[in-house]
């Protein structure tokens, strides 16, 4: 069975898009990515959250966003912060390189 993985940025168009493609081959894992902000690409929805069982926020202040307007849907969800700041393109290669240092510790079960 997959572990099931949301990657949330802001808007949902650089950090969080590249990390799910980054990871959506990745064995054993699901991948999705949303944005907290309104006019994200994807905007998180209780959907989302409810389908994933560990969520990867690009920032703290994601994570804080996410807890206002989702409290109910988050529970006892596996949330953590991998502290990337939005200064990268999308499939910028030093973004992938340090996804590729700061997520597969939180893949393993």
């Amino acid at each position: 069975m997959s572990l099931r993985v949301l990657f949330i940025c802001a808007k949902n168009r650089l950090r969080s898009p590249t990390a799910e493609q980054v990871f959506a081959d990745w064995p054993g894992v699901e991948t999705a990515s949303a944005g907290v902000n309104r006019d994200a690409d994807n905007p998180v929805s209780p959907e989302l959250l409810e389908w994933a069982e560990l969520i990867l926020v690009m920032e703290s202040r994601h994570r804080r966003k996410l807890a206002e307007k989702f409290r109910r849907q988050l529970g006892n969800k596996r949330i953590h912060s991998l502290n990337i700041p939005d200064d990268y393109a999308f499939m910028d290669p030093a973004l992938v390189q340090i996804l590729q240092q700061r997520v597969p510790p939180y893949l393993s079960r």
